[in-house]
């Protein structure tokens, strides 16, 4: 349900799908703002062809743009556009607005701090996130 919502508001609003968000999540944090496409493809769970798909739909809409690698013609890099960090300023105040809402609808403010304070334990968790659930009532 969670993930549909989070769909629903984001094709809405931005033309973009929940996959496409997590793209130019990870592309931005990226060192250079690049990652090598096959690489980018391990840190969303897709195929080779998965994440040229993926990555064909972003270059269409000027969020992403490809670069080929100096050193070997094979290997290409996916890069984030400015369009494309525009396009994830926006999506990400759509995504952290709506998750604040359904959780908020879900939890009490007691709640949510549990939740945060779990979550915050799992490996990987970052500290200097700011997380949509803390604006959630």
């Amino acid at each position: 349900m969670l993930r549909r919502e989070l769909e629903t508001r984001l094709l809405d609003a931005h033309s973009l799908t929940v996959k496409d968000y997590e793209c130019l999540l990870v592309l931005d944090a990226a060192e250079e703002s690049s990652m090598r496409r096959v690489d980018l493809a391990g840190r969303l769970l897709l195929t080779a062809s998965g994440v040229t798909r993926l990555l064909d739909g972003l270059e269409r809409l000027g969020f992403v743009t490809k670069r080929q690698c100096e050193a070997d013609a094979r290997v290409s890099y996916a890069v984030i556009a400015p369009a494309g960090r525009k396009a994830l300023v926006k999506a990400t105040e759509i995504h952290h607005a709506a998750l604040a809402e359904i959780f908020g609808s879900l939890f009490t403010r007691k709640e949510l701090d549990t939740l945060n304070e779990l979550l915050a334990r799992l490996p990987g968790a970052a500290d200097d996130v700011v997380c949509p659930l803390d604006e959630a009532s």
